[in-house]
């Protein structure tokens, strides 16, 4: 081999200074078996991998009324959402002219008007076809998070929770009654 720096077998490195009297330790060479190692690493591998809890895939229930069916709404009890196409939120209750709305007061306006009703309010969302996804992401969010306080408030009142939620297709009477706000 060229280049120097490897010492062959049999080859010993020239000593500087005095020699020693000390005898030359005998160098052991072992052997590490790495074959317990790998089982118990695929073994605690196969384990965390059996015992973790997967995420689940986040879904909203949502129950459609045969086509033939009608359904009786009672005006009242309506919560109507607008989105618009540039981002902005308004709301009507029942037949009210609708109202802008920010998304920070969205969780509570919702929680308060159902708990008005007693648990009877159905939010319908109506979203503008070039309104952006982020914002319509942002209110259902938000509709998610007061839904967790109302199922909450419903068990310490030893109710049971009935969500009743729908999106409908925004009428172009609808951008009509929101494009002057």
């Amino acid at each position: 081999m060229a280049g120097g720096g490897s010492l062959g077998e049999g080859r010993e490195k020239a000593k500087r200074g005095k020699p020693s009297k000390r005898k030359k330790k005998k160098r052991v060479g072992f052997h590490l078996d790495m074959t317990p190692l790998v089982d118990i690493a695929f073994l605690l591998l196969t384990f965390f991998m059996f015992t973790t809890t997967m995420t689940q895939p986040q879904i909203m229930n949502m129950s459609i009324p045969p086509e033939n069916e009608e359904v009786k709404v009672i005006d009242k009890e309506l919560y109507t959402l607008r989105i618009r196409g540039d981002g902005k939120i308004f709301y009507n209750i029942a037949t009210d002219e609708p109202q802008i709305m920010e998304l920070k007061n969205l969780k509570k306006m919702s929680f308060e008007e159902n708990l008005k009703l007693k648990n009877r309010l159905i939010v319908v969302l109506k979203i503008d076809d070039n309104a952006s996804y982020e914002v319509v992401i942002k209110v259902l969010d938000e509709l998610n998070l007061a839904e967790a306080d109302l199922t909450t408030a419903m068990k310490k009142n030893n109710l049971m929770r009935d969500r009743r939620f729908t999106i409908a297709p925004m009428t172009e009477k609808d951008l009509e009654e929101i494009k002057s706000l």
